[in-house]
């Protein structure tokens, strides 16, 4: 069923309703919903408050699912990072921007980017990092992973419409089980909030396997320090959780490496680190 609104009208009725249930940024949240919707810009919103828009039940089943706290990207199936366009779905965990800091560390330890290179990355969720990576580095090899088939299909997807098929292969798996060559380079923004800790009504919508990494938080990073160590992976960078830099140093203080380096996010928050092996 289709129905006319006059967009300013239209604007305070689901501002009205996302209020209602609490929206964080209700105007804001509206006016991106109606902006998605028609695939338009700030300046079609400003100039055309006046004007009849017609919309069928699509766009209030998505006004509906926001104001139950899903998250706007799963809802438009859309989310930017890094400065590009990426398909989301609620079978990967959203990208958060810190995340971008991790691409810029593992590009800052390759000084050449024509290199041809063997990369792996364990959780590949909705393949943003690898693809930004090969994007970086077009003579580099990306192994993706990640256990959940869910997420390899949302991958997938943006590996496609990227065209990266020939630079990234993804493999379903736990960790680096899939792995049977010698790769130069390890990434991963792993699990790593401790099993229990409250979360947001937000994250609830997202897949929890990617969120919680153990009972203390650390365990699946820990488990890939161990598979560096033992496969002799030069370089592993990985996003970690703001107070995890004390357990890192000590798991690792016995292990023979070159060099351990942290680095913070926007917040002036530890956020990961890079391992020299």
């Amino acid at each position: 069923m289709r129905r006319k609104y006059i967009v300013e009208a239209l604007l305070r009725e689901i501002t009205q309703t996302l209020q209602a249930s609490q929206i964080p940024r209700a105007v804001r949240e509206a006016q991106l919903l109606l902006m998605t919707y028609f695939d338009k810009d700030e300046l079609w919103l400003l100039t055309n408050q006046k004007s009849e828009v017609e919309l069928d039940d699509a766009f209030f089943d998505w006004v509906a699912r926001r104001s139950r706290g899903e998250p706007f990207e799963y809802i438009v199936n859309r989310v930017s990072f890094y400065s590009q366009q990426f398909y989301i779905d609620e079978g990967a965990l959203i990208p958060r921007p810190e995340t971008e800091l991790l691409i810029d560390e593992v590009l800052k330890n390759i000084e050449d980017k024509e290199v041809a290179i063997r990369l792996a990355e364990v959780g590949v969720g909705s393949g943003i990092i690898s693809i930004m990576l090969a994007l970086h580095l077009p003579n580099a090899k990306i192994i993706a992973i990640d256990i959940s088939q869910k997420a390899l299909m949302v991958a997938q997807k943006n590996i496609e419409n990227f065209g990266l098929q020939n630079q990234i292969e993804l493999r379903e798996g736990s960790l680096l089980e899939p792995l049977n060559e010698q790769i130069d380079y390890l990434v991963s923004n792993p699990p790593y909030i401790a099993e229990g800790e409250e979360l947001g009504l937000n994250l609830s919508f997202e897949p929890q396997n990617a969120l919680f990494g153990g009972q203390i938080g650390d365990e699946i990073i820990q488990q890939l320090l161990d598979e560096v160590l033992r496969q002799k992976i030069k370089f592993f960078s990985c996003e970690m959780g703001y107070d995890q830099q004390d357990k890192i140093h000590s798991y690792l203080h016995n292990a023979e490496i070159q060099s351990l380096e942290f680095y913070q996010d926007y917040s002036s928050f530890d956020r990961g680190f890079t391992l020299k092996v």
